[in-house]
């Protein structure tokens, strides 16, 4: 029988206190943004690995003991426009005067990136002549054989001078209407159609037809030759200073090759000034064409088209 102080003496039953949880860490991943999910992890005293949303009702609960990442939540970056996005948005803020109508085109000459802005179509006036030129060309190729002096001499005046006599001469060697819309069709120009009779300058196109163009004349894929390119873009570089304006706003310096174009329309006595060419932005070469119509002199058609030239490679450049 135990005595009393030995009963005092048996050890007692140790209670066992309920395992209590304890957080030893909270760790954000990914960060946060505005009205998005915040995932955190936590690590429980017992081992267990939870994860969890700053929303109490999106909880999950990995196995135990294992350190699993947590899902990082998608951060959304603001996506950069596009390039017509940026091109249009360009050529909103060019003061266009009442009734008239501008559209452009550009084209990265390395990535071959383009962008338009407007599918307006166009008398052409005196761009036509780089077709005529480039359709002369692609004849000659086909014949075997060089352009002759005479033709070489029309050429010249008919791109450095603006000559329309010679246009006329070159009209006539390729056929008129019918040889410019054959050579087209191979060069791509799918909205140019050309002028009836002798009246090439009424040629109807497009600015993104004549981005087609210029890549004819400029670009490596092509169906002119090499010497045929090379031929056309230094009569581009040479055209008399009168006639330096247009696309050759947007350039650096000198770095332009262009052709320009004016007409006054005799039944509306508004004006068609157009421009088209190659200039070089910070190293950079770009195809530009700028055509527009309805302005009511030549002088307020250029400066709509230099603004709108300008505006344009800047635009479509930003996206870069």
């Amino acid at each position: 029988m135990e005595s009393p102080r030995a009963r005092r003496h048996r050890a007692r039953p140790r209670r066992h206190r309920p395992l209590l949880f304890t957080v030893l860490s909270v760790v954000a991943v990914g960060g946060a943004t505005a009205g998005g999910t915040v995932y955190v992890k936590t690590r429980a005293h017992s081992g267990t690995v939870a994860v969890s949303s700053a929303s109490p009702s999106a909880t999950s609960t990995a196995s135990a003991g294992a350190d699993e990442e947590a899902p990082v939540a998608p951060v959304t970056e603001p996506a950069t426009p596009d390039r017509a996005t940026l091109l249009r948005r360009a050529m909103a803020k060019v003061a266009v005067p009442p009734h008239a109508t501008v559209s452009a085109a550009v084209l990265e000459l390395d990535s071959e990136e383009s962008a338009e802005c407007g599918d307006t179509v166009f008398d052409t006036a005196s761009i036509v002549k780089v077709d005529i030129l480039a359709t002369l060309l692609l004849q000659a190729q086909d014949a075997g054989r060089r352009l002759t002096a005479a033709e070489k001499a029309y050429a010249a005046k008919m791109i450095e001078n603006s000559d329309n006599a010679s246009a006329t001469a070159l009209w006539h060697t390729i056929g008129r209407a019918a040889g410019l819309d054959a050579a087209n069709e191979r060069f791509g120009l799918a909205k140019t159609s050309g002028g009836e009779g002798e009246l090439w300058g009424l040629t109807q196109t497009t600015a993104s037809d004549q981005l087609v163009l210029l890549q004819q004349v400029f670009g490596g894929n092509s169906e002119l030759s090499v010497a045929s390119r090379t031929y056309v873009q230094g009569l581009m570089k040479s055209v008399e200073a009168d006639q330096q304006w247009g696309v050759s706003a947007a350039a650096e310096g000198n770095s332009w090759a262009l052709k320009n174009g004016w007409l006054a329309r005799s039944t509306t006595g508004l004006w068609d000034v157009n421009s088209i060419g190659r200039v070089t932005v910070d190293g950079t070469d770009y195809l530009v064409a700028v055509l527009s119509k309805g302005t009511a002199s030549q002088a307020e058609g250029i400066t709509l088209v230099e603004a709108a030239a300008k505006a344009a490679v800047s635009g479509f450049a930003s996206a870069a």
